[in-house]
């Protein structure tokens, strides 16, 4: 799906000449924001660096100044030395039998790397936790204990003409937002920032009226307020602060029971914990308490490095989301096949509190390293960006490292875009000789199986 398609020939001068047609993909999808842009020009050069040649987006430039000439002479590692490929395999394959409760931490893949990990920690009773976790949790608790009326960038783009911003002001985190579902569109609309100052990167957009609305009050308070407001409380009935907050929310209200169409855009990450649920909630309660009378949805920037693609995979496997352990029945006695904790399963609380005995660490998109947190003599097997070798190396004993491509970069793949309801193909834009995560995940499968079945003990 192309929210803005671009025209091919307005983008064929934007390659040099003398470089070789193979090495331009047009219309490429940049896999490092949930956005997945989907209208980008990237020059693959002879020493392996990328670059995007129709268009500025800084967080895809950090990433892409990440790959480089020294990516396919990464070797894996043992122990701190140099190891082929079946070592470094068998080696963590030895790890993960004899743990008894590993973590898949991180977990930085797509749908292929997500679905063959769940095989793999189904074969040895692992917790699946992603880099994220924080911030999907608080959406999938809010989901399952409210409900949501959840938008698409599609939507936004062609119908809604009032968007509400509580407490974010996106192109800090997704550069191009606004482009993707606003810029170029004839469609009047008012954008009102709730909780914070309106983002900068808005202000050039034209047909389009910006305004701030409480932007210094506390978002547990706003929420209150609002939420009451919405089920038909006047504004008189509730406290007043001397903040005119009341009667500055109950004005937006009309607003949305007036608009065509309402989008309520907010960010997981960036609401205060360690209950933000609790605001999604709320947020969510708005928005259906709207959709009596009126069209409204939410708009949930999040899901970075993979993180909705996994969370759905896993959802779709097991019937739970991340932050589940999941166990082959024989694999562990007196434990059940699967066990969602939101809470207990948490990698740093599991890290602090040492009840770990084996880490993988699966980054490859960006080069995030373990958590500082592990215990160094807890066993750790990396499946990362060449960049992390070296720290891999330096960790020393009980340290497995195999450097994995990057869907949309080194290999093909599959994520969820942002909105959750489309799944977009990735295409390799070089071709560094990395395998997958999904690869080396099946891999490890494949050797565990292959041993004699044994229980451990819990």
């Amino acid at each position: 799906m192309h929210l803005t398609p671009i025209d091919p020939s307005s983008t064929s001068s934007s390659a040099p000449a003398n470089v070789p047609a193979s090495s331009v993909t047009r219309d490429w999808i940049c896999p490092f924001c949930p956005l997945l842009c989907d209208d980008l020009v990237v020059e693959s050069r002879e020493d392996d660096t990328l670059a995007v040649l129709n268009t500025e987006c800084p967080r895809l430039a950090q990433a892409l100044a990440c790959y480089g000439k020294p990516d396919a002479q990464c070797s894996n590692s043992v122990d701190g030395h140099d190891a082929d490929l079946d070592t470094a395999l068998t080696s963590a394959a030895r790890i993960l039998s004899s743990a008894h409760r590993p973590l898949f931490g991180a977990l930085t893949t797509d749908v292929a790397g997500a679905r063959e990990l769940y095989t793999l920690a189904a074969g040895c009773g692992a917790i699946l936790d992603h880099l994220h976790g924080d911030a999907m949790s608080a959406t999938t608790l809010a989901l399952q204990d409210r409900g949501s009326f959840f938008t698409t960038l599609s939507e936004v783009r062609s119908r809604a003409d009032l968007l509400v911003f509580f407490g974010c002001q996106p192109s800090q985190r997704y550069p191009r937002f606004f482009a993707r579902t606003l810029e170029g569109t004839p469609h009047k609309r008012e954008l009102v920032f709730v909780g914070c100052a309106p983002d900068p990167a808005a202000s050039g957009l034209a047909t389009t009226r910006i305004e701030a609305l409480l932007p210094d009050a506390d978002p547990f308070d706003i929420l209150a307020l609002w939420s009451a407001l919405s089920e038909g409380r006047a504004p008189r009935a509730l406290r007043d602060d001397g903040t005119g907050a009341a009667e500055a929310l109950a004005a937006l209200q009309a607003r949305i029971a007036a608009a065509h169409y309402t989008v309520l855009v907010y960010e997981p990450a960036t609401l205060p914990g360690p209950h933000a649920a609790l605001l999604i909630e709320a947020l969510n309660r708005i928005v259906k308490a709207a959709n009596r009378t009126v069209r409204a949805g939410c708009l949930a920037l999040g899901g970075d490095d993979g993180a909705l693609s996994v969370n759905q995979t896993v959802t779709w496997l097991a019937g739970l989301p991340l932050r589940t352990r999941v166990c082959a029945p024989a694999r562990v006695a007196g434990t059940a096949p699967l066990d969602y904790d939101p809470y207990r399963y948490r990698t740093a609380r599991l890290l602090a509190k040492g009840e770990i005995d084996a880490l993988l660490w699966v980054a490859s998109f960006a080069p995030p390293a373990w958590p500082q947190a592990l215990d160094p003599n807890v066993p750790a097997i990396v499946l990362g960006h060449p960049a992390l070798a070296e720290a891999a190396k330096a960790r020393g004993g009980a340290t497995v490292f195999i450097p994995v491509a990057t869907p949309g970069i080194d290999s093909g793949g599959h994520l969820f875009r942002v909105d959750s309801s489309v799944v977009m193909p990735l295409s390799a834009a070089r071709g560094a000789a990395l395998p997958s995560v999904a690869t080396i995940a099946s891999q490890l499968a494949a050797r565990l199986n292959a041993q004699p079945a044994k229980q451990v003990q819990p």
